[in-house]
């Protein structure tokens, strides 16, 4: 089925879709705005559609005259904590909240893939679910999580499960698949240090913590480079130090607050292991302490089915006015791979950049921009998804 001639015609519709969810922004597990706005534009359609599903959620199902496969398809609901300096009419009226990743962009090309599929029901086989999602910001459990307990990817179970992010670095029109993992596992830790406070002009009289947490920092580097095989993608930020309240105090105690993103869990459980007893026999060598805790419910890697993969990228081959270019892994986190744990399924990408529209700002800068030309395409391509993989015979 060639949905573009049909999303060409929809797309006024969509760019409305998209400004609006643009202009009302809310941060995650707030989506109280968003989620009655997408729970109406799919009634309209005629959807049977389900409210505050794992929070504020929502799921729309269509049916198909057909029988067939089962296929979800996501889109993330959430906003940023970020003041927009975009140079667009249709700006956030939300002070110090922005659609800054991309999220307003997903629902509107999922609800245009709705209103595609929603007009072929006749010719649709089996059920296809619309999965709005919350908290994809958030982070821990985030919101995919609290929406597969609540029961969307059962009743009827899911075959396929496919999901579309707008990436500001890949031109427009552009899409970028891979198999296998092509998202990381964030985990974010804390390593709390204990030391000995006292007079800056007596360090020696002190444990001091801030010394301390200097070296944790720099032998925190050497888990990539000395203790994880170099083949295998590792990283390891310190994003944040607090200790201390005056030039000549040392303190007690000194926090840091890092993440470590991993594309495999070997590495994963390798990685935490080595983090935690680096800093505390670091802090230990100096006479201190620490403490490591890591963030519960973290991400897992987002790993694409490679037989669903393959023939997922044949399908947005097809897809007129796009390309398709095979995505290199990166280590940014994404909670759809709690939806991929569950049902073989394609996490794929779609370029947003165009410098001639401005659009050249990263996600989550206070400049982001989605060039809107690309939005028919996104939404083609999933009701596509959804359409070839549905057929009673559309085995990956």
């Amino acid at each position: 089925m060639d949905f573009a001639a049909e999303a060409k015609r929809i797309e006024p519709e969509i760019i409305a879709n998209r400004r609006k969810l643009h202009q009302h922004p809310e941060l995650a597990y707030h989506e109280e705005w968003t989620s009655e706005y997408v729970a109406r534009t799919l009634e309209a359609m005629g959807m049977e559609v389900k409210r505050m599903t794992g929070g504020t959620g929502v799921l729309g199902t269509l049916k198909g005259a057909k029988k067939g496969k089962v296929v979800a398809l996501r889109a993330d609901m959430d906003a940023l904590p970020v003041t927009e300096a975009a140079d667009v009419e249709f700006k956030s009226k939300i002070d110090g909240v922005m659609h800054a990743c991309g999220h307003d962009a997903h629902m509107a090309m999922l609800l245009g893939a709705a209103k595609l599929l929603s007009g072929q029901k006749r010719e649709l086989c089996g059920t296809v679910k619309f999965l709005f999602q919350p908290a994809e910001e958030h982070g821990g459990r985030g919101g995919a999580l609290p929406m597969i307990e609540a029961g969307v990817m059962k009743d009827p179970k899911v075959d396929y499960v496919f999901g579309l992010h707008i990436d500001c670095a890949r031109r427009s029109a552009v899409f970028g698949v891979g198999e296998g993992p092509i998202m990381a596992a964030p985990d974010s830790f804390v390593v709390k240090i204990a030391g000995k406070g006292g007079h800056g002009s007596a360090p020696h009289e002190t444990v001091d913590p801030i010394y301390l947490a200097a070296h944790v920092i720099l032998a925190l580097q050497g888990v990539s480079s000395r203790m994880i095989n170099p083949v295998r993608p590792f990283v390891i930020t310190v994003g944040s130090i607090h200790s201390g309240t005056k030039e000549n105090i040392i303190p007690d105690t000194a926090e840091l607050h890092g993440t470590i993103r991993t594309l495999d869990e070997q590495t994963r459980s390798l990685a935490k292991r080595k983090v935690a007893s680096v800093a505390k026999e670091v802090c230990r060598a100096f006479g201190g302490s620490a403490e490591v805790t890591f963030e519960r419910d973290a991400y897992p890697v987002t790993v694409n089915d490679p037989r669903t993969t393959a023939k997922a990228r044949a399908v947005l081959a097809k897809v007129r006015g796009a390309r398709v270019k095979k995505a290199e892994p990166i280590l940014g986190g994404e909670d759809f791979s709690r939806f991929l744990q569950k049902a073989p399924g394609t996490f794929y990408f779609l370029g947003s950049f165009n410098p001639t529209k401005g659009c050249v700002y990263p996600n989550h800068s206070s400049k982001f921009k989605v060039d809107e030309d690309v939005l028919k395409i996104g939404a083609a391509s999933l009701a596509s998804l959804a359409f070839e993989f549905g057929r009673p015979g559309g085995r990956a």
